[in-house]
């Protein structure tokens, strides 16, 4: 029986890469005695305050993310500074999904992140 634990975290004023470990190891059950890597039993994670997250260094204008359509041209780049200002939860969500392994639980493992822009959440007191 997997027992699930929910977790809260505020973002304010946070460094990215940093919290996303936080998250990432608490999602895969990293830290529960009896994990296995073949099962799923990391907990819930709650994120708060993701539009006021930080990156070091000059991330904020000069790191990219890529994507393709898989159509000819259709590759497209977006900076931290345009993501943050359309949607930044994709912040959060993006460096967690890559810091998870690449395996068939992944998705399983981020439907259990909750990531909100700001204080508000609808998943209990903190």
């Amino acid at each position: 029986m997997i027992t699930r634990q929910w977790h809260y975290f505020d973002a304010k004023d946070q460094i990215l890469g940093r919290l996303s470990t936080q998250i990432a190891i608490l999602l895969i059950g990293k830290g529960k005695v009896d994990f296995a890597p073949n099962l799923d039993g990391g907990d819930y994670v709650v994120v708060t305050n993701s539009d006021s997250v930080k990156l070091t260094g000059k991330k904020e204008l000069n790191k990219l993310y890529y994507s393709h359509s898989n159509y000819p041209g259709g590759f497209k780049t977006i900076s931290v500074h345009e993501q943050r200002a359309k949607d930044s939860r994709r912040l959060i969500i993006h460096a967690v999904s890559k810091m998870l392994p690449k395996n068939k639980l992944r998705a399983d493992r981020l439907q259990r992140l909750k990531v909100f822009p700001g204080s508000e959440h609808p998943y209990g007191k903190k």
